[in-house]
């Protein structure tokens, strides 16, 4: 299926650097724990750390409220938890998209049961339009239209998590 671009490498990338330097500020001289919501923000997240200055540890969880289609389930299951103890710790939670906002809500409130000093939210790219569950974000990408979208990360049945731009995916 062929794929319009939404949002071009170049602004991906000029973007995630203002981010970062926006959590350098918000966190100098301290040590925050970046968290990626994989699989889909694997590639902002990787760019993201290697934006930051701010030293950070790393670490990964896995949810998933999607099971090879367009549309959410609305179940939200943790399939890979945190290594770290967040407890007492700065937390950046980075996630690819922000739709409905019911997985991300159902994430930030598991990790708050943890008690880290604070916890926050980089959220690549968000859709107001299509949010059900109101929740907070800290550093924003970008707004987009309640279209279905792929690349860098993003993906419709496991394809296209490779492209290095956003797209809207066409139907022939």
């Amino acid at each position: 299926m062929p794929v319009d671009v939404m949002i071009s490498a170049d602004d991906l990338q000029s973007r995630i650097r203002e981010m970062a330097e926006e959590i350098d500020r918000d966190l100098s001289g301290e040590v925050p724990i970046l968290v990626a919501v994989l699989k889909g923000s694997v590639h902002f997240f990787s760019d993201l750390a290697r934006a930051m200055t701010t030293d950070a540890e790393l670490d990964f969880m896995q949810t998933s409220s999607y099971h090879g289609g367009k549309s959410s389930t609305g179940v939200v299951q943790i399939r890979k938890d945190l290594d770290i103890n967040i407890e007492g710790r700065h937390v950046i939670v980075a996630e690819d998209i922000v739709d409905t906002g019911k997985t991300l809500a159902h994430l930030l409130e598991l990790l708050e049961t943890r008690h880290p000093k604070s916890l926050k939210v980089a959220a690549l790219l968000s859709k107001p339009e299509a949010r059900t569950t109101e929740v907070r974000v800290d550093y924003l990408g970008f707004d987009i239209r309640n279209e279905f979208v792929v690349g860098y990360g993003l993906d419709y049945d496991e394809r296209y998590r490779n492209l290095p731009y956003v797209g809207i995916l066409r139907d022939e």
